[in-house]
């Protein structure tokens, strides 16, 4: 019974934050939630997993430390991951690949459809790589901001260096 809930809550949290180009057969596969522990605190609305969480459904593979989702008065829902880093992956509708990413912590609220990869953040879609300390992507409008975070001395990564680094592939064209 435990489970179920653990599932429905991790459901619904996952199935409102698969980005929009994601392989939409992903929302109608079972949800796997493997970890070392679980809880549910039902008058917070709130399930941790802890320890090694795997978190699979279809081609989307969620790996981190610990993952919990609560749910407000009004039914919106915050998840939050944390992890060294916490990784996912997931394959894109119409063959063409996969998209990965990675951050410290990844954050999703239903009330304003943010995800949030902080600190180390990077997401890849084939050759295509955003990094920084922050990135952001608005599921509704399927925009993106990439925020440079404080800057060190010598260092020469973009997330420690105050910059981002983004690097597009040329479109290739039939001629």
């Amino acid at each position: 019974m435990m489970l179920k809930i653990f599932k429905a809550a991790a459901l619904s949290a996952l199935m409102i934050s698969a980005p929009a180009f994601a392989l939409q057969s992903d929302s109608r596969q079972p949800i796997q939630i493997e970890a070392d522990q679980g809880s549910l605190d039902q008058a917070k609305q709130t399930t941790t997993f802890s320890g090694n969480v795997i978190i699979k459904q279809g081609t989307l593979n969620i790996n981190a430390a610990n993952v919990t989702v609560s749910r407000n008065d009004k039914g919106e829902q915050l998840m939050k991951a944390n992890g060294s880093p916490v990784r996912f992956s997931q394959q894109l509708d119409g063959n063409k690949g996969t998209v990965n990413g990675q951050g410290n912590q990844v954050e999703y609220a239903s009330a304003t459809g943010l995800v949030t990869l902080t600190g180390n953040a990077k997401v890849q879609r084939g050759g295509d790589v955003a990094q920084g300390a922050v990135i952001t992507y608005n599921i509704r409008t399927e925009v993106y901001t990439i925020h440079g975070g404080s800057k060190q001395a010598g260092v020469k990564s973009p997330a420690k260096s105050g910059r981002v680094s983004v690097v597009i592939q040329p479109t290739s064209t039939k001629q």
